[in-house]
């Protein structure tokens, strides 16, 4: 098991490029990510050969213009991450939100 990491930088400029990057990101909460940061998603994967496919979609997915990055991550690796996260930003997040970042930190 694994995770999967995007995070992007996407044209917000026109109309046209900020609805286009509003479509990316339902598209990657629709294809099972969910949003760790405005511009990190992550989604845990069964396999390799399963990051293989989602890799294959963010690339029919990703809007013209934007930079795109995907980072394969091991169980093993995720669970030597850390997150820093201030009291502050604490407090302005709700309750249900923090609960499933707290899941995240913790798994």
């Amino acid at each position: 098991m694994g995770w999967m990491l995007v995070l992007f930088d996407l044209p917000v400029t026109t109309k046209r490029e900020r609805d286009q990057a509003t479509g990316f990101r339902k598209k990657l909460l629709d294809d099972g990510y969910s949003m760790l940061q405005f511009s990190v998603y992550m989604r845990s994967c069964s396999s390799w050969e399963r990051m293989k496919k989602h890799s294959r979609r963010l690339r029919i997915y990703a809007p013209e213009g934007g930079n795109i990055r995907a980072i394969l991550m091991t169980e093993k690796q995720w669970v030597k991450s850390i997150a820093i996260v201030s009291e502050h930003y604490r407090k302005k997040k709700k309750t249900s939100e923090m609960h499933q970042l707290s899941i995240f930190e913790n798994w």
